[in-house]
């Protein structure tokens, strides 16, 4: 993946000075204006919780106790705001949402490009977060990569696009063209296997497999490493047992090479903006797939049929008077089985 980003960054900037080779690109101005941070974040998580349960008529409590949250951002980027963009603050801190970086186009032509990764705990739960992009937008066409990894979307997926672009106007452009997606398997289900006629999963089967052991005349359920971890088939069956499956699909899931899936893609871009009232939206589709005929396509998870996968986003602004305004923003996405989306709706006003 590193491989990729790498070979994709030269190509970029190759387009972006097309007169100049390799060795004569000017970086100093290539970076200008470019910032990089890094920060950490944390805050309480959720408070400790009393667990009670009865074991052979004896009351045992327990307390869950849930780590603080934190979030280590590393970042850098170089995207000019648009007119509704505020820097409201004097350093970037890593918890910045700027919806407007999902836009095929930026304010400006060239060269724009934004690399962070989040390294965060949320509510117990680790994840590692990434979301990169170079775009590069001219009149006639653009140039866009992408690395998207979301943790708690569960997604992750490497994509490149050559769009032809359209002007309509000054504010409204078209664009089609090709996209290539590298990605795991999605639609990929493990679990498949282990399902019986009536359609109940065999998961008592999968644990034994997994090397979990069960005496159920003693109640004692023990892991691979021996250790006892219920001594009760409820306990078996709400607590462990959903962790056997989550842990048994995720690595089944990372056994697997990545795909890459070819697809046809058109968009739109629309900006207005004035001090009072501003639109911001965006659009894109990919309505056809090509089937290369790969065990693990989607295709064969579809039904060998077609499919949309499409993603959007709006950012409105409207200021009634010096006192009253309201906003409204947004964005969707929807790849293969995966969905994720933000949205903040609002009212201000303005006492004088």
């Amino acid at each position: 993946m590193k491989k990729l980003l790498a070979i994709l960054l030269i190509t970029l900037v190759a387009c972006a000075t097309p007169k100049k080779c390799c060795g004569q690109i000017d970086f100093k101005k290539l970076f200008k204006f470019s910032t990089f941070y890094t920060a950490v974040n944390g805050g309480t998580s959720l408070s400790n919780e009393d667990v009670f349960s009865v074991s052979t008529g004896a009351l045992q409590s327990t307390v869950i106790k849930t780590p603080y949250d934190y979030n280590f951002a590393l970042g850098l980027r170089k995207i000019a705001r648009f007119g509704y963009e505020n820097r409201a603050q004097t350093f970037y801190d890593g918890t910045e949402q700027s919806w407007s970086d999902g836009a095929n186009i930026g304010k400006v032509s060239g060269l724009e490009f934004l690399f962070e990764a989040d390294y965060k705990r949320q509510q117990g739960n680790k994840y590692l977060d990434m979301h990169h992009f170079i775009r590069f937008v001219e009149n006639k066409y653009i140039i866009k990569g992408e690395y998207l990894e979301d943790g708690f979307a569960d997604v992750k997926y490497f994509e490149t696009s050559q769009r032809y672009r359209h002007k309509v106007n000054n504010k409204f452009s078209l664009n089609i063209g090709l996209a290539q997606r590298l990605s795991e398997p999605y639609g990929y289900n493990p679990l498949e296997e282990w399902l019986l006629s009536n359609g109940n999963l065999h998961y008592t089967n999968l644990a034994i497999q997994e090397g979990y052991e069960i005496d159920v005349y003693n109640n004692e359920y023990k892991d691979p490493n021996g250790n006892i971890v219920a001594t009760s088939k409820e306990v078996w069956e709400e607590v462990v047992i959903p962790q056997v499956l989550s842990n048994y699909t995720e690595r089944k899931r990372n056994e697997l090479d990545n795909t890459i899936q070819h697809s046809l893609v058109a968009g739109f871009d629309y900006y207005y903006y004035k001090k009072k009232f501003w639109l911001h939206s965006w659009g894109n589709i990919m309505p056809y797939h090509l089937d290369n005929k790969d065990e693990f396509s989607y295709h064969n998870f579809n039904d060998n049929k077609q499919w949309y996968d499409y993603s959007g986003g709006l950012i409105f602004g409207y200021k009634l008077n010096k006192s009253l305004g309201t906003f409204l923003e947004g964005k969707y996405n929807k790849y293969w089985n995966r969905k994720w989306y933000d949205f903040k709706f609002g009212v201000n006003y303005v006492i004088f």
